[in-house]
């Protein structure tokens, strides 16, 4: 999927939106995503300014926006059809290492479970292939 595509199936725009491109997905299975970290990023300017660090919460954001995209298709939704995935949890979140700029974000979501309109994930975020970042993130399917 690229940019266009993705907008199609997350309400989120900048500077929210962090998910640049799909580069894998397997309806009810698994999501890899990308996100390009870059300097101009708005969360830099006070994150911190002499040495900039992605936020660990925006990597979790990013990390459940990909997998809210693999709930979208797997659940044949989108939210021009009225539906919404509101982040509900986050468990086991772990950091390895900082994310700065020039870094990209290879995500992968994996659906562990579906349970009414809840939906979970176990999440990872890799960069030149060493783990940065996983948690397992759980989204609650909202009418809107």
């Amino acid at each position: 999927m690229n940019i266009n595509e993705i907008k199609e199936y997350l309400p989120q725009r900048y500077p929210f939106l962090l998910v640049d491109r799909i580069i894998e997905l397997v309806p009810g299975e698994k999501v890899v995503a990308i996100k390009n970290v870059t300097v101009n990023e708005p969360f830099f300017n006070g994150h911190f300014p002499q040495e900039p660090v992605m936020p660990g919460v925006l990597i979790i954001e990013a990390m459940t926006q990909a997998a809210g995209i693999l709930g979208f298709v797997t659940e044949n939704k989108r939210p021009a059809d009225g539906f919404n995935y509101l982040l509900c949890g986050t468990d086991k979140a772990r950091f390895k290492r900082p994310v700065v700029p020039g870094d990209q974000l290879v995500m992968t979501a994996s659906l562990i479970a579906v349970r009414r309109h809840i939906l979970k994930f176990a999440c990872e975020a890799r960069v030149d292939g060493q783990l940065v970042a996983s948690a397992e993130t759980m989204v609650a399917e909202q009418r809107v």
